[in-house]
């Protein structure tokens, strides 16, 4: 009965290696999933005969697929392993004494002496050692360490306030992510333990959107916390306790047409002018998923009448279009010389008649318009007369921004024009002002540089991080810098005065369209300090088998891929980075004092195949409006399937690590290490410890004790890293995901770290409602 039941899977594995092997092989794919279902084949019909050479020839089979192996991918554990593990596994099923025992030369039932286990034993022992072996290496690894005693003698944070506190979203307007607090350290960061949990009560319902999503980081100012939940609560807490001093709900409601549904932060401002306790004195202002900006009392959370209209400003003012749920700000605005600084979110790839996605500058105080600059009309940013509109469908600006006071600018990082996929017809501001960053003034909104990262952008590369603002030293001297990380992988280091590239750029070749119509650019810059992923081969496809590594082999046969930047087709293309890109809101945190960056990139390839208009279904029919599913483009002529780049077992059909964590020096540009990072602990059923490199969305914080925190990863982790060396030297289980990025406030002497975890619907991590601080016993 078990040899008879061992026949019927050799078989049933034959067959469908051998005719997908025979398929792969018309692609011009590798023929050895042909060979090895033959192989199965021939193993089963000597099984079926009882012959012991069924044993001889897996045992040649098991050294074959062992040498073609490591001929493809070296000695790395989680590609040997997906390629051998169930030809091993078989391998020790041949191993039975029952089997054994009716197999021989002559027809038996059963035999007192089993046939000899050496033919396949010997080969099944090589195939462990070189298991064994493979684990102790890791190809992807870089080691090395930064220098974190050249440090710089008067630091620029970019905002006056005392160390212990955390004002802005990336502490201050340069949006460094960094804490010059240090009194968690490497040596005693071990002992770090919860101080206090709050939760918000705002969970997620079951009529919200998919991408419902927890990313906020919160504010401190003085002992208060200040902080927004996904559905626009702002919440104000105690800082030694975690205790809610006040809550306010804005009623924004369930809408189906929004495309997200968090918020990033809030935007605090103490009124220079008004007196001490004064009534809205000092604001909290609020950014909400049905377009209105809220200005709140930080003190009680009453609303601020003397702002706006009765204390909201309302964002659809102006839009030529305005459809529910099509616009509003996920991202907290920026605050400079009297001004609330704001851009918006629309939704992607829903239609042509999308808002537009002028910035605008107001009052802070009044909310009156002071400014408007706006992709497709640049030039005139005096406020729009009333009855006017602004350009309709102008790339947008959906992160956070950074603001330089001393030269009064204002950076914002730019997405692109609706479709993503599709630039035919795009205007030449439209081909200027996207992709890239652009620098305002202040004062005026005048555009005074632009740098773009992609051109024509036909791969939903927006700029999506906060640009950080840093004093470098340069051959000698003091250089104001930006620093860019970008979807693709690169990070741009810029004079943040005009532009010019501090690390040299380059342009590369690009492959062509070959969409009616279309033009893609034929070539794409490239940063001198880049994590752009090598070019994608049919060996790096990937699987928990032979079985479904080959369905990916033969889906990366049938799509077009030459490299990055292929562009969109109608046979569906592969697009590697993905949308998700390699870095992502989270940014990058730099310190300023030694200079250095610590990030984590992330490698998940994604799918884009355009369908034409007469092609697209009806609404309501398989549509999605976001990084998965059909996305209609209504008004273009192509609508577009997109999607992550999946085995049939739904995991990533490219090979892991897909995410990182990496130390840069930023005098030289060099990297310094690049480890792999969490865990498949919360991917699978079981909560397997697997260190393969995880993906993750969210941001890091450097603080002065020499440490970097991350959670971010799809393992549901708060981790503390060595910033010399990106060892991981403490991690926090947490309740949810941690697709937030943590900040860090001192209170009475004592330093604090905070994390949010709430989970992110897009990548599916566990939601909750927790703020979780630590600090040392």
């Amino acid at each position: 009965m078990l040899l008879s039941l061992i026949v019927i899977v050799f078989a049933v594995i034959g067959l469908t290696l051998g005719g997908g092997g025979a398929y792969l092989l018309s692609l011009d794919g590798s023929p050895f999933y042909l060979v090895a279902g033959l192989v199965f084949l021939a193993t089963a019909l000597l099984l079926a005969l009882r012959r012991s050479a069924a044993l001889w020839l897996y045992g040649l089979f098991i050294l074959g697929c062992l040498g073609w192996a490591v001929s493809e991918v070296g000695f790395d554990w989680w590609q040997l392993g997906t390629r051998g593990g169930l030809v091993i596994v078989l391998g020790f099923v041949l191993l039975l004494p029952a089997i054994r025992r009716r197999l021989g030369p002559l027809h038996r039932r059963e035999a007192a002496v089993p046939a000899s286990a050496l033919p396949v034993a010997m080969p099944v022992l090589v195939a462990l050692v070189v298991a064994g072996y493979s684990l102790t290496q890791d190809p992807y690894d870089k080691e090395g360490t930064l220098d974190l005693k050249a440090a710089t003698a008067a630091p620029s944070y970019g905002g006056a306030m005392a160390d212990g506190e955390w004002h802005q979203y990336g502490r201050t307007p340069y949006g460094q992510r960094y804490s010059p607090l240090g009194e968690i350290t490497p040596d005693n960061v071990k002992s770090l333990k919860t101080a206090w949990t709050f939760q918000t009560g705002d969970v997620k319902q079951p009529g919200d959107v998919g991408e419902t999503t927890y990313q906020v980081t919160p504010l401190k100012v003085d002992d208060t916390l200040y902080l927004c939940t996904p559905h626009n609560w702002a919440i104000a807490l105690d800082a030694a306790t975690g205790k809610q001093k006040w809550k306010y709900d804005p009623n924004v409601g369930l809408n189906p047409d929004r495309q997200h549904q968090t918020c990033r932060g809030v935007t605090y401002y103490k009124d220079p002018t008004a007196a001490a306790g004064a009534p809205c004195a000092e604001r909290v202002y609020l950014p909400t998923s049905d377009a209105r900006l809220i200005a709140l009392d930080a003190k009680n959370g009453a609303i601020c009448e003397s702002f706006a209209d009765r204390g909201t400003l309302h964002l659809e003012q102006g839009m030529p279009y305005d459809p529910a749920g099509y616009y509003y700000s996920t991202s907290p605005p920026v605050i400079a010389a009297g001004k609330i600084v704001i851009g918006g979110a629309v939704n992607d790839n829903y239609s042509t008649h999308e808002q537009s996605g002028v910035i605008r500058a107001f009052d802070v105080n009044s909310g009156a318009l002071v400014w408007n600059w706006d992709s497709g009309n640049p030039t005139e940013t005096a406020p729009l007369p009333a009855g006017k509109t602004y350009t309709v469908n102008s790339p947008n600006s959906w992160s956070v921004f950074a603001v330089d006071e001393q030269l009064g600018l204002i950076y914002i990082p730019l997405g692109n024009q609706v479709p993503d996929q599709i630039g035919i017809g795009r205007s030449g501001n439209v081909e200027k002002y996207s992709a890239g960053v652009v620098a305002l003034d202040m004062n005026t909104g005048k555009d005074r540089w632009m740098q773009q990262f992609v051109h024509h952008d036909l791969w939903d590369m927006d700029v999506p991080a906060q640009p950080v603002l840093v004093d470098l030293t340069r051959n000698g001297a003091t250089v104001p810098a930006l620093v860019q990380a970008t979807k693709q992988g690169d990070i741009y280091v810029l004079d943040r005065r005009t532009g010019e590239p501090l690390i040299p750029v380059k342009e590369l070749p690009a492959p062509a369209s070959t969409i009616a119509g279309e033009r893609a650019s034929l070539t794409q810059p490239i940063s001198g300090l880049s994590f752009r992923p090598p070019q994608m081969r049919e060996s790096d496809m990937w699987g928990v088998s032979l079985i479904d590594q080959m369905v990916c082999r033969i889906k990366f046969h049938q799509m077009r891929y030459e490299g990055q930047y292929t562009p969109p087709s109608l046979e569906g293309s592969i697009i590697y980075p993905g949308n998700f890109g390699t870095f992502n809101w989270g940014s990058v945190a730099v310190d300023p004092e030694r200079q250095v960056m610590f990030g984590m990139p992330t490698y998940l390839a994604f799918t884009s195949k355009l369908v034409p208009r007469d092609q697209v279904p009806a609404k309501g029919q398989d549509e999605k409006g976001s990084e998965q599913g059909l996305n209609r483009n209504d008004g273009a002529p192509y609508g577009v399937y997109m999607g992550p780049f999946l085995s049939p077992l739904g995991i990533p059909c490219q090979a892991p690590p897909w995410g990182y964590v990496t130390g840069v020096d930023l005098k030289t540009g060099e990297v310094a290490y690049k480890h792999r990072n969490g865990t498949v602990h919360d991917m699978t059923p079981l909560p397997l410890p697997f260190k393969v490199g995880v993906p993750g969305i969210g941001g890091p914080m450097i603080t002065k004790g020499g440490l970097a925190f991350l959670g971010a990863a799809v393992d549901n982790y708060l981790r503390a890293y060595d910033l010399a060396s990106g060892k991981v030297l403490w991690e926090g289980r947490l309740p949810a995901g941690g697709q937030a990025t943590p900040m860090s406030y001192d209170l009475n002497g004592k330093q604090y770290v905070v994390m949010v975890a709430g989970g992110h619907g897009s990548i599916g991590t566990k939601p909750g409602d927790y703020v979780i601080a630590y600090t040392l016993p």
